[in-house]
């Protein structure tokens, strides 16, 4: 019987595959980059479509396996602000979670919540529209109103000097189709970017 690989094997197989796509060692020769408009096929790169789509496919190929061998998906991650720290799982941008994976995320998430409500006070709040090029002001119990119809919150800080900004991510469906919305309806999130006052969100 042949050993299973485990999910850090498999982040760092994606990784160096991602690596050799882009250095054009791999390629899916069968990827036209053609969208049936003359003027748009004008600009588009064979070369660069097949990188990418070799990449999408060997991607979809681990997701078979992850599946297949039972292998999650989550890692964990840990947040220090204010003296406070919290570990929580977050799934790997480039894998899939599996359905026990989605339970452990909506799990995490009260335990989350507490900790992004403790860690923002006083701060002002930030709705992303547009994907993340415009921002609306919003209030503490709005949060809460979409928190409720959401599955699962992920946490990220940019931190430098004088600036912090925290950002919530409350999504529903798979973690890596809902970051850029390509697996709307069944997949997607919104994002919550908490500022000091005075301060605007820059990610």
């Amino acid at each position: 019987m042949s050993r299973i690989y485990t999910t850090k094997e498999l982040i760092q197989i994606l990784d160096e595959e991602r690596k050799a796509c882009l250095k054009g060692q791999r390629l899916n020769l069968r990827a036209t980059p053609t969208v049936g408009n003359p003027v748009i096929d004008y600009f588009l790169k064979p070369e660069g479509i097949q990188k990418f789509t070799a990449y999408q496919d060997f991607k979809a190929a681990i997701h078979r396996y992850q599946l297949e061998n039972n292998v999650s998906g989550i890692i964990w991650q840990e947040a220090t602000i204010h003296g406070k720290t919290l570990r929580y799982p977050v799934v790997d941008d480039q894998l899939m979670a599996l359905p026990e994976d989605l339970q452990r995320l909506k799990a995490a998430k009260p335990e989350l919540l507490h900790f992004w409500h403790q860690i923002t006070e006083g701060m002002n709040f930030y709705l992303s529209l547009n994907s993340g090029k415009d921002y609306q002001e919003i209030q503490a119990h709005e949060i809460e109103a979409i928190a409720q119809r959401t599955e699962w919150a992920c946490l990220w800080k940019w931190e430098k000097s004088d600036f912090l900004e925290m950002l919530l991510q409350l999504g529903w469906g798979q973690p890596g189709e809902a970051k850029d919305r390509r697996g709307w309806p069944g997949s997607g999130s919104e994002n919550i970017h908490a500022v000091k006052p005075g301060q605007r969100p820059i990610c």
